[in-house]
């Protein structure tokens, strides 16, 4: 009788001791942080608000009249919102068809 309850006991531990450490290592970092955008290399947006731009890029900015979101045109027209990924792959598009890919190129859709 009293092997019986020892080795209740000791599964009931062991189930205990498994719990937490499961539960443990639950809690760890689900993902990576998140960088500042200032130390950022990439940029995987489809639209940039002025503030994500460098500096030199933020003129000539409007509030677009469909969505309501401020964009920079940056000297690249009427209809035309400028797009920086990296410092290689930066340009105009309009407004609300660019996007940076995976690679950090910007690209234009129809």
């Amino acid at each position: 009788m009293r092997s019986l309850f020892a080795v209740k006991t000791f599964l009931y531990v062991l189930a205990l001791a498994a719990f937490g450490y499961f539960a443990a290592a639950s809690v760890g970092q689900a993902a990576p942080p998140v960088v500042p955008l200032a130390d950022s290399v990439l940029m995987e947006v489809d639209w940039q608000d002025p503030q994500a731009l460098p500096r030199r890029f933020r003129n000539h900015c409007y509030t677009d009249s469909f969505s309501g979101r401020p964009y920079c045109s940056d000297h690249c027209g009427g209809d035309y919102q400028v797009f920086y990924c990296s410092p290689q792959s930066f340009g105009c598009c309009r407004v609300g068809y660019g996007y940076c890919d995976w690679n950090g190129l910007l690209r234009c859709h129809p």
